[in-house]
């Protein structure tokens, strides 16, 4: 294995997660509401009266943030090695399964387990060892 000294940024990684878990404490705390960006876009979908402000808020909050990253300094490009089909195939998959999971990556490994949840437990190993393995076949074994 290979570290790129480069591109290890622990201090960038470090600020991330404390934005995302105080992001995910306010709405919490503020509005009652877990930070799964999966059940908040999918709110956005079948909208229910009084509940779409906040769910924009917080969606325009994460392009807001995207953007302004991007004005300060160098918004680094993802390298992707696969075809378009491939990405669309992966996207459906991960959206199958984040139905299949109710819900994604945020919501139970930030949220879910911040709470102590043996669902989010069981969700996000099942999400890691997928992504595990998954690196794992398309890298040594298909490749």
């Amino acid at each position: 294995m290979h570290l790129d000294w480069n591109a290890f940024t622990p201090g960038a990684a470090l600020l991330g997660g404390v934005l995302i878990g105080t992001a995910a404490v306010v709405l919490a705390l503020a509005a009652g509401r877990v930070a799964g960006i999966s059940g908040i876009v999918g709110g956005l979908l079948q909208p229910v009266r009084g509940d779409l402000a906040w769910r924009v808020a917080f969606i325009a909050g994460m392009v807001a943030a995207a953007l302004a990253f991007q004005a300060l300094g160098r918004f680094p490009l993802p390298r992707i090695d696969v075809g378009t089909g491939t990405l669309v195939v992966a996207g459906l998959l991960v959206g199958f399964g984040t139905r299949l999971g109710s819900g994604c990556t945020s919501g139970h490994g930030v949220c879910g387990l911040s709470r102590l949840s043996p669902r989010s437990l069981a969700a996000t190993l099942a999400f890691m060892v997928t992504g595990f393995a998954t690196v794992f076949l398309a890298r040594h074994v298909f490749a």
